[in-house]
């Protein structure tokens, strides 16, 4: 019996994988905040894979662009316009209706400079916040969660959740972190095991083992704790808005319903993978964009039905764009700068703030980033968390004026 318990123990305790980074003010306990002072809301996709901004938002009468994309460029008439000699892919009607309304700012050539083509390490330097040639162990929303500790205590009330399995560094500080979550329901469910409130009181063990045990008890319980609080907020407002029946719209979903129900949290992250379009990359880059904005449709709806959209942004990147010619493949390779999309209904004004990337000024047949991808970071922070960006990226950046 003891063998398994161990086992047991060490099996659930993987289960909470998320209390190695445990934020201590998510707590069942927590109070509410006046809604005159609760923290604005930042929603954060993450497009995995590289995803190609060119055929997104696309400089059909660009003749580089044409000569460049044969087979996967598009013409005028197979997109939404947006301006001269710009339209959007069509599988983005959802963010082009948000676009007309006014409730979406498009930044062009956003990346960084001496841009790094590997997956992995590209969306690190993203996901940190951090210099090309630097590394480093914490992420940009895991230092903002930092920045509320003081002498331990973690005096500011709101904190991240990531709707997956496992956390991203970009949530991981080094005091705190954010919580991973993909379904509150399913990790309340395993939160309930009794090996969770029991093993460590029936074991015998060494000093040293007793130590480990109870710091990992500890773990645990927090991990209840703030499971308990998140799966009470979830069932606090039951959307009726129609989502996309797949696994975004549903991630979507349950960020919506913590949202309305005016849970303390300032930071949500959601990952859409599938960009890396190297072969065929017309089809499979049209369908996950329409999984995109047929998401996000129903999310802002949902939000500007319960009064909740003014004070959301949702901020879409990928971790570098791809290169401008195509491929023998019909695909593209892994490229450099790229669009990010800011989404919100307190926007100062939406629209396209900056020109296209000169597709005559390339580098080594790359995009050249015209805005550092900090600048937005920086806006966001400074803008709309109230959080001093220069010290979370340990540098200034210039903001946008877009907030």
């Amino acid at each position: 019996m003891m063998k398994n318990s161990r086992r047991d123990f060490i099996k659930y305790s993987g289960l909470a994988s998320a209390s190695l980074f445990m934020p201590k003010f998510l707590k069942a306990t927590t109070n509410y905040l006046p809604n005159d002072i609760r923290p604005k809301v930042l929603v954060v996709i993450q497009f995995s894979g590289g995803n190609d901004g060119l055929n997104c938002i696309v400089p059909y009468d660009d003749d580089i662009y044409r000569k460049g994309r044969p087979s996967i460029g598009y013409k005028k008439d197979e997109l939404i316009k947006l301006g001269d000699g710009i339209g959007m892919n069509s599988s983005m009607q959802g963010l082009a209706d948000l676009f007309f309304d006014g409730n979406v700012v498009l930044v062009n050539g956003v990346g960084y400079p001496n841009p790094n083509r590997s997956h992995f390490r590209s969306m690190d330097i993203w996901q940190t916040g951090s210099d090309e040639n630097a590394y480093l162990q914490s992420g940009w929303i895991g230092r903002i969660l930092d920045a509320t500790c003081n002498n331990a205590h973690c005096a500011q009330p709101h904190f991240a959740v990531e709707l997956d399995d496992s956390l991203s560094l970009a949530l991981k500080g080094t005091q705190m972190s954010g919580f991973a979550v993909r379904d509150p329901k399913l990790l309340k469910q395993a939160n309930n095991n009794p090996f969770i409130d029991t093993i460590a009181a029936t074991q015998q063990h060494s000093d040293d083992e007793h130590h480990n045990v109870a710091y990992l008890h500890k773990l645990l319980t927090d991990t209840a704790q703030s499971t308990d609080y998140i799966y009470e907020q979830s069932q606090k407002y039951a959307s009726t808005t129609v989502y996309p029946a797949n696994e975004f719209g549903n991630q979507l979903k349950t960020i919506a319903q913590l949202i309305i129900a005016e849970t303390n949290t300032s930071v949500y992250y959601v990952s859409l993978s599938g960009f890396d379009t190297h072969a065929a990359q017309r089809g499979q880059q049209e369908r996950q964009l329409k999984v995109y904005a047929d998401g996000l449709k129903a999310f802002c709806t949902d939000l500007k039905g319960k009064g909740k959209f003014n004070d959301t942004m949702i901020m879409t990147f990928s971790e570098f764009g791809r290169r401008v010619e195509e491929n023998a493949s019909n695909g593209t390779d892994h490229g450099t700068a790229n669009n990010v999309y800011l989404i919100s209904g307190g926007l100062k004004q939406g629209g396209m703030i900056n020109d296209m990337t000169d597709l005559s000024k390339l580098q080594d047949g790359d995009l050249i980033h015209q805005v550092d991808f900090r600048s937005v970071y920086t806006t966001v922070m400074n803008k709309w968390l109230n959080v001093d960006a220069t010290a979370v990226l340990n540098k200034s950046f210039p903001m946008l004026d877009c907030l």
